[in-house]
């Protein structure tokens, strides 16, 4: 799977998430962490999305709920 195309990320309070961004159409969600890197997170659900930025801990939340479930592939460093 592949994101060829930029998905609009909101800034987050988080110590591990510095951003989210989701594409509704593609079911992609974007996370980029603390430490530069873009991970895209394929056939994610709008209302798991909707989740993690109702989540208390966003870092929390993607760890317990995303992380272990969602197949995802890093962005090459060509990030906006």
């Amino acid at each position: 799977m592949h994101c060829a195309h930029s998905i609009f990320r909101h800034h987050v309070r988080s110590s591990v998430v510095r951003s989210v961004g989701y594409d509704e159409t593609d079911w992609v969600l974007q996370v980029e962490f603390t430490g530069g890197k873009v991970h895209n997170y394929f056939r994610v659900p709008p209302e798991e999305f909707a989740r993690l930025m109702k989540a208390t801990s966003v870092g929390a939340y993607f760890q317990r709920e995303i992380k272990p479930y969602y197949e995802y592939e890093e962005e090459d460093g060509l990030d906006e």
